[in-house]
């Protein structure tokens, strides 16, 4: 059994997302509160960092959600969601793959200074508009991967679907609470094919369940005059 340590709308959801799409292969979710838990010995036992997500498999612990994700396609290739060596996106399978990490490392410093700062005293208007604008940045690069003229180039490789949209696409489910999709339509109409994706649905947070961010979007504030 592959039992998925879970925090609901963080890294951990691209890893449950994947494990939705591997049709037959069974798993648990353990879920966890996004609190000072994931510090107490038992997890970080699973975790040294404290972090989610945690996987554990084959009497094996496994962490950091990109590594679950190559793991999880070279484990069951025959779904496939990943590229092998030798196959034609081999190359573009593993950039896009680690785009996800470039996205959510702005979104973890945005959401830092958004929620987990709770005193306003302590939050940078200009830390929050420079990674509000480095989203953008994120968003430009995947818009012109969808925009190059390839036939169906309905998602970021050209043999379809992969785990590359998972990682990226949940990358974004998160970025879209800083930064929005305007003015990036092959992203959103992209993003949109994503997101009606049933797994991507079972991947998401229960409406009464606890999740990390209680607003669709923060908005960055202005800077004081003179500042």
């Amino acid at each position: 059994m592959i039992v998925l340590h879970h925090v609901p709308q963080s890294r951990s959801m691209r890893v449950l997302w994947l494990l939705n799409e591997l049709e037959g292969v069974e798993f648990r979710v353990v879920t966890h509160a996004f609190d000072k838990s994931l510090r107490q010995p038992e997890f970080l036992s699973l975790s040294p960092a404290g972090r989610v997500p945690a996987l554990e498999i084959e009497g094996e612990r496994m962490f950091e959600s990109g590594a679950m994700l190559e793991y999880l396609c070279e484990k069951f290739p025959e779904r496939g969601m990943g590229r092998m060596p030798g196959d034609m996106d081999r190359m573009a399978y593993l950039v896009w793959l680690n785009f996800a990490e470039t996205v959510s490392q702005h979104v973890a410093i945005l959401t830092q200074q958004h929620i987990a700062l709770r005193e306003d005293h302590m939050r940078s208007p200009t830390v929050m508009q420079l990674e509000a604008a480095r989203l953008r940045k994120c968003y430009g690069a995947i818009e012109a991967r969808l925009s190059t003229p390839v036939e169906n180039r309905d998602y970021l490789l050209t043999g379809g679907y992969s785990a590359c949209d998972i990682a990226v696409g949940q990358a974004v489910y998160m970025a879209q609470h800083f930064a929005t999709l305007d003015g990036f339509p092959e992203t959103a109409k992209w993003y949109e094919r994503l997101t009606e994706r049933a797994a991507f649905q079972a991947a998401l947070p229960e409406e009464s369940g606890a999740r990390i961010y209680e607003q669709a979007f923060y908005a960055a504030p202005e800077e004081d005059a003179g500042v």
